[in-house]
Protein backbone atom coordinates (compact mmCIF):
# COMPACT_ATOMS: atom_id res chain seq x y z
CA UNK A 1 0.00 0.00 0.00
CA UNK A 2 1.52 3.19 -1.05
CA UNK A 3 1.35 6.31 1.28
CA UNK A 4 0.08 10.04 -0.18
CA UNK A 5 3.86 10.81 0.45
CA UNK A 6 4.85 8.04 -1.86
CA UNK A 7 2.86 8.91 -4.47
CA UNK A 8 3.12 12.74 -4.42
CA UNK A 9 7.12 11.53 -4.57
CA UNK A 10 6.76 9.03 -7.35
CA UNK A 11 4.79 11.64 -9.59
CA UNK A 12 7.57 14.96 -8.41
CA UNK A 13 4.07 16.63 -6.86
CA UNK A 14 5.25 17.48 -3.75
CA UNK A 15 6.10 21.02 -4.01
CA UNK A 16 2.51 21.34 -5.94
CA UNK A 17 0.77 20.02 -3.05
CA UNK A 18 2.73 22.02 -0.61
CA UNK A 19 1.43 24.79 -2.49
CA UNK A 20 -1.62 24.01 -2.80
CA UNK A 21 -2.54 23.01 0.75
CA UNK A 22 -0.37 26.38 1.93
CA UNK A 23 -2.60 28.75 -0.03
CA UNK A 24 -5.59 26.90 1.21
CA UNK A 25 -4.20 27.15 4.85
CA UNK A 26 -3.59 30.67 4.65
CA UNK A 27 -7.06 31.68 2.74
CA UNK A 28 -8.70 29.66 6.19
CA UNK A 29 -6.84 31.97 8.57
CA UNK A 30 -7.99 35.01 6.58
CA UNK A 31 -11.98 34.96 7.90
CA UNK A 32 -10.69 33.08 11.41
CA UNK A 33 -9.38 36.67 12.21
CA UNK A 34 -12.30 38.58 10.51
CA UNK A 35 -14.78 36.49 12.33
CA UNK A 36 -12.43 35.83 15.70
CA UNK A 37 -11.92 39.79 15.94
CA UNK A 38 -15.93 40.65 15.08
CA UNK A 39 -17.08 37.72 17.89
CA UNK A 40 -14.28 38.47 20.67
CA UNK A 41 -12.47 41.51 20.27
CA UNK A 42 -8.39 41.19 20.20
CA UNK A 43 -9.00 38.62 23.12
CA UNK A 44 -8.44 35.72 21.26
CA UNK A 45 -4.82 36.23 20.37
CA UNK A 46 -3.86 33.47 22.69
CA UNK A 47 -5.46 31.04 20.71
CA UNK A 48 -3.48 31.99 17.34
CA UNK A 49 -0.76 31.64 19.87
CA UNK A 50 -1.36 28.28 21.67
CA UNK A 51 -2.65 26.82 17.80
CA UNK A 52 0.93 27.94 16.54
CA UNK A 53 3.11 26.36 19.23
CA UNK A 54 0.91 23.06 18.81
CA UNK A 55 1.88 23.31 15.09
CA UNK A 56 5.69 23.69 16.07
CA UNK A 57 5.26 21.04 18.22
CA UNK A 58 3.69 18.93 15.73
CA UNK A 59 6.07 19.93 13.20
CA UNK A 60 9.25 18.61 14.77
CA UNK A 61 7.01 15.28 16.21
CA UNK A 62 5.88 14.08 12.60
CA UNK A 63 8.07 11.97 10.11
CA UNK A 64 6.48 12.83 6.92
CA UNK A 65 8.25 15.51 5.49
CA UNK A 66 4.78 16.84 3.77
CA UNK A 67 2.73 16.48 6.91
CA UNK A 68 5.57 18.30 8.80
CA UNK A 69 5.96 21.21 6.63
CA UNK A 70 2.08 21.81 6.62
CA UNK A 71 1.53 21.44 10.39
CA UNK A 72 4.52 24.36 9.84
CA UNK A 73 2.88 26.44 8.23
CA UNK A 74 -0.21 26.23 9.88
CA UNK A 75 2.05 26.90 13.12
CA UNK A 76 3.55 30.38 11.20
CA UNK A 77 0.08 31.30 9.71
CA UNK A 78 -1.32 30.99 13.63
CA UNK A 79 1.75 33.47 15.04
CA UNK A 80 0.92 36.04 11.60
CA UNK A 81 -2.81 35.48 13.03
CA UNK A 82 -1.91 37.23 15.71
CA UNK A 83 -0.75 40.56 15.05
CA UNK A 84 -3.38 40.64 11.54
CA UNK A 85 -5.86 40.59 14.54
CA UNK A 86 -4.34 43.78 16.08
CA UNK A 87 -4.30 45.00 12.71
CA UNK A 88 -8.27 44.23 12.08
CA UNK A 89 -9.05 46.14 15.13
CA UNK A 90 -7.54 49.14 13.25
CA UNK A 91 -9.70 48.07 10.08
CA UNK A 92 -12.69 47.86 11.96
CA UNK A 93 -12.10 51.14 13.86
CA UNK A 94 -11.34 53.04 10.49
CA UNK A 95 -14.93 51.67 8.95
CA UNK A 96 -13.58 49.15 6.36
CA UNK A 97 -14.96 46.28 8.07
CA UNK A 98 -18.67 46.43 10.51
CA UNK A 99 -18.41 46.66 13.74
CA UNK A 100 -20.23 44.09 16.30
CA UNK A 101 -23.04 46.00 17.69
CA UNK A 102 -22.83 45.90 21.43
CA UNK A 103 -25.37 43.50 23.27
CA UNK A 104 -27.63 46.45 25.63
Amino acid sequence: MHTLSSILAQYHCEGLAVGLATFLIIGLFHPLVIKGEYYFGVRCWWVFLLLGIAGCVASVLIGDTIASTLCGVVAFSSFWSIGELFQQRERVRKGWFPKRPSKS
